[in-house]
């Protein structure tokens, strides 16, 4: 791991998250919705790191994600449509040409992401209705090729294998 990830993650006391990298809640609204799952915080914030050569795996949550970058490299991330549209996002500073400072990706819809350079990326999720891990469903390579079998290459690299 790059020096300045490590110092990231000790400085930001992150933790391993189950779809990759490493993450910590800074933000819980004490405001709770009705959802059909249950009462839920309205809005949930984290800050996430993908260390160079990590990723987030395909998931999906039942929620409204927004992804804003927050330092380092660039930030690569895929969404796939319940419909199969394939979208790839580049966040980062946004005076960088094809870049953007955020993206969202609705509910339902599978997502993915990996840094784009050698250090790591630094992201800012924000969750409406806030996130609850009950709600995060991971994608196994078949979930993805069945909808989109051109996209093979992309979901084996960024698919947790099933098990």
């Amino acid at each position: 791991m790059h020096p300045e990830a490590e110092a990231l993650l000790v400085r930001l006391s992150l933790a391993p998250h189950p779809e990759g990298g490493y993450y910590r809640e800074t933000w819980r609204s004490a405001t709770r919705v009705a959802t059909p799952r249950g009462a839920r915080s309205a809005l949930t914030v984290v800050d996430y790191l993908l260390p160079a050569g990590s990723f987030s795996a395909f998931h999906r949550i039942r929620a409204d994600e927004v992804w804003s970058h927050g330092a380092g490299d660039a930030i690569e991330l895929h969404t796939v449509d319940p419909a199969g549209r394939h979208e790839v996002a580049r966040l980062g500073p946004d005076d960088v040409p094809g870049h953007r400072s955020h993206a969202v990706v609705p509910a339902g819809w599978w997502q993915a992401a990996r840094p784009l350079g050698d250090r790591y990326g630094l992201a800012s999720c924000s969750v409406a209705p806030g996130f609850e891990f009950e709600d995060l469903e991971l994608a196994t390579p078949g979930d993805l090729l069945g909808l989109r079998p051109d996209l093979g290459d992309l979901v084996r690299t960024l698919a947790r294998p099933p098990g």
